[in-house]
Parts: structure tokens; sequence; C-alpha cells
């Protein structure tokens, strides 16, 4: 009876320490405080973005320029101080762009600015088009209506802060062209998924359903779709278009990762990063050559401290993002296969730009105990204008599949008026990042990444769909 007592004793004292709050100490918060000003003060992620646009460029995914992107990140994390570097191979399909080009014919002949979408065939389409001022609209078109003809989607995007209106335009993008084919279409264009007026079509991934034959799709920019409204407007309007792309094979890319180790609870790690491959029209530098500054920087800083967190900062240059978060789901399949994701202690990706950060939370599957600690993130990150907003916000897109088996995400929201005015395009640059608003962003990735390591306890995390490890 006095050992089931004992062993009754324990089970119920380790309840208790379950239930018990995640809380920051007092130190920790005071140390992240002058964290977040020296990082104000350091322009680390800015030279890390120059140096990755600069010495690298555009990065498509499963191009030369992707294997040499691959070899700067670890030669990046090894000169800012990373404890441990290495890669974990991610094998995706590889797309080719080579050449597009799109003219109207006849009478009013001119050419159109356009960019093929990713994973769109090679090959010509011309034909009468027809416009749609949505994808329903296309949807609800009779069955065969556009028998050897080109269907355009004329749907123009609204700017906002939290780009919410991309949930439409990029839902056109990947399902317009299989709405298109099996109404008889023979190609498919769309206005760009874009904010912008510059004559600079928005590129981005499509997807063809199974059992179709998919046909040339591509984007027009906003300037090129206003004008062939209104020559659809003015009557019958026939464009061909050529593109020069398709699939080729398969590659094997790295998710390139850096590690500060932590002092007392070093297999517990605190995740952040960036996805480190881009369009191929411009250098990729707001998607995401800024997020993998910010998060490289962040990482950088707290291994400057004399003292490491409690956890492990590793810092993860995402591989293949923008073809299908390819890097983002290997490593979250790599997690379950070696039962690690309860280790996963909280992730957080930043993947939408430079511009300011104004908002945080943090979730999980279970983020009650949490919400104390998650407070305390915040009030350390509200100098620098950035609101708790307990009830909002979600995973990054290559963190979201580490959170789909149970990890806690953090999200820092970032202010994205102008984010789809560059995104996809060949205006994608370095020229277009505030190095103000960057350092923002390092300050925010440098305080949460350092509070979370600090914890005292769990911000929800949990295993779903895999067996605990063994003690």
């Amino acid at each position: 009876m006095r050992r089931l007592a004992f062993a009754i004793a324990a089970v119920l004292a380790c309840a208790s320490a379950q239930a018990a709050p995640t809380r920051i100490s007092e130190q920790a918060l005071a140390t992240a405080a002058e964290l977040r000003e020296q990082a104000l003060a350091d322009d680390t992620g800015w030279k890390v973005v120059e140096s990755l646009t600069t010495e690298v460029g555009p990065r498509l995914a499963g191009s030369e320029a992707d294997a040499r992107a691959v070899e700067w990140a670890k030669a990046k994390f090894k000169a800012l101080g990373f404890d441990k570097v290495w890669t974990e191979p991610v094998t995706f399909p590889k797309w080719e762009r080579r050449s597009e080009h799109a003219q109207v014919l006849g009478a009013h002949a001119q050419p159109l600015a356009i960019t093929a979408l990713g994973g769109s065939p090679g090959g010509n389409a011309e034909g009468e088009v027809v416009r749609f001022d949505s994808l329903e609209a296309l949807k609800a078109a009779p069955a065969g209506s556009l028998a050897g003809k080109i269907a355009f989607i004329d749907y123009q995007m609204t700017r906002s802060r939290s780009g919410e209106d991309y949930d439409i335009g990029g839902t056109i993008r990947s399902r317009g062209p299989s709405e298109a084919i099996r109404k008889g279409a023979v190609g498919y264009i769309m206005r760009s998924a874009g904010t912008d007026s510059h004559r600079v079509p928005h590129t981005g991934i499509t997807r063809f359903d199974e059992g179709l034959v998919p046909v040339p799709s591509a984007a027009l920019s906003v300037p090129d779709a206003d004008q062939l409204a209104r020559l659809v407007a003015r009557g019958p309007t026939r464009i061909r278009m050529a593109l020069d792309c398709g699939w080729d094979g398969s590659y094997t890319s790295q998710n390139v990762i850096g590690e500060i180790t932590g002092r007392s609870l070093p297999k517990e790690v605190v995740v952040i990063g960036g996805h480190l491959d881009s369009w191929d029209l411009g250098t990729g530098a707001i998607d995401d050559g800024a997020g993998v500054g910010i998060t490289m920087a962040a990482g950088h800083l707290i291994g400057q401290l004399k003292q490491a967190p409690k956890r492990t900062i590793r810092v993860i240059a995402f591989a293949n993002e923008e073809q299908g978060l390819h890097g983002g789901f290997a490593y979250a399949a790599a997690r379950v296969k070696a039962k690690q994701i309860p280790l996963q202690h909280i992730a957080a990706e930043s993947d939408f730009g430079a511009g300011r950060i104004y908002a945080f939370n943090t979730g999980s599957g279970n983020p009650a105990d949490s919400r104390e600690a998650t407070a305390q993130i915040a009030r350390v990150l509200a100098p620098l204008g950035i609101e708790y907003r307990p009830d909002e916000g979600g995973p990054g897109p290559d963190v979201g599949p580490l959170a789909a088996k149970g990890g806690a995400w953090a999200w820092l929201a970032q202010d994205g008026t102008d984010y789809f005015d560059l995104h996809h395009t060949a205006d994608d640059t370095l020229d277009k990042i505030d190095p103000k608003a960057l350092a923002q962003n390092v300050a925010a990735y440098t305080v949460f990444a350092y509070l979370a390591a600090e914890s005292d306890g769990s911000f929800g995390s949990e295993a779903k769909d895999v067996v605990p490890p063994k003690e």
C-alpha cells in the first residue's frame, strides 16, 4: 500500500506540473528586452538578404541556382556562428521555364505581357478569348461551351494588410485551368493574382486534376488584363500564346538547418525559418529572402549571448515551398518518423515579405496553459508596435505540416499592404525592402525565439498519429 501511495503521489505531482501555466522568468524577459534593442540597431538581416539576392539571385526549385543556394545557406549559417549545420534531402518533380510569348491577333494585333504558371505544360494555344469575372462564373459555363477557345478569368485582387484576398486569387490560379479544360478550352489565362498596376505578370504554381489533359496556362500583367478586357468588350478577340516550359523528371534539393544549442534542454527545439527557393522572375527578396535573413539574423543574435537559452534554436531554410511546401512536408515527415514531434517546442515561419510586424499570437491543439507565457512575450514585443491578438493567426506555410501533426505555432503578422504588388514578379528585388522594417522583424523574431526557448512549460505541442518516445 505504501508503494502504491508513493506511485499515486508521483502521478498526481506529474499531472499538477503539467497543468501549471507556462511562464517565463523575469530574468529572461529582461534579457529579451536587451536583445530587442540590439536587434533594432543590427544590420545582419539586411546583409543576409543582400548576400542571397546578389550572389545567388533567382532560385527556382530544381535549378542550378537551387544547388548554389543550398551551398550559400550552409556557408552563411557557419559564418554566422551556428553550432551545428546540416541538410536534409527533399525530392520533388522538376518544372522548368524557358520562354513565353503571347499576342492579340487580327485588326488589333499587339503583344501581351504574360508568364507561364508553374506546372503549366509547354505548347501553343490559339483561339477566341472568353472572359469570366470569377472562377464561379467559369464553373457555371455550359459543358463544351469553350471548345477551341481560351478561358480568361479577370478577377482583380483587392489590397489589404492581411493579404486575405489572395485566398481568391490563389484559388483562381490553382483551380482555374482544370475548370477551363472541363469546359473544352484549349488554353487558360488569368489576370495576375496581384494588386499592382505595373506591366509585370505574377507567376505561381497551378494544378491539373487527375484525368485531365493539361493545357498551356499563363497569367497576364494587370495592365494587359485590362487591355484584353477592353478588346473583348469591343467584339470577338483571338490570341495566340506560345509557352516553352514543363516538367522534367525529379530533383533532390535540401532543407538547410542551423542550430544554436540549448544549455539544459538541447533536444527540445524552437523552430524558426523561411524558404530558400524563389520563383525565377525576380531575385526572391521579399519572397522569401527576407524570411531567411530575418530568422538567420535572429538565431545569430541569440547565439551571441554569453549564456544560451534553455532550448535549442533551430533555423531552417526550407526547400521548394513555392511548388507545394515540399520542404515543410519533408521536415514534418522526418520528425514523425523519428517520433520527435513532442520535441518541437514551437515553430514560426517568416514568409510574407519584409513589412513591419503588427500582431502576435501562438496556438496549438491545447493552447490554454501557454496563454500566460504568450502574453509575457507579447509585452516584450509591444514596444515594437506589435499587438497581442489572442484569437487570431495561424502557422506559416512550411510549419503548417508540423502544426498538423500537433506542433505548436507562433504567428507574427507582417503588414502585407504592398506585398502582392511584388509577389512572384520580376519586381521582387532587394530595393523593395525597407532596412528599418526588416530590423523590426529581426527584433520580433529574436524576442519570440529566445523567450519561447526560455519558457517553463509547454506551448501545447502534442503528437498526433505518433507514438511518443519511450522514456
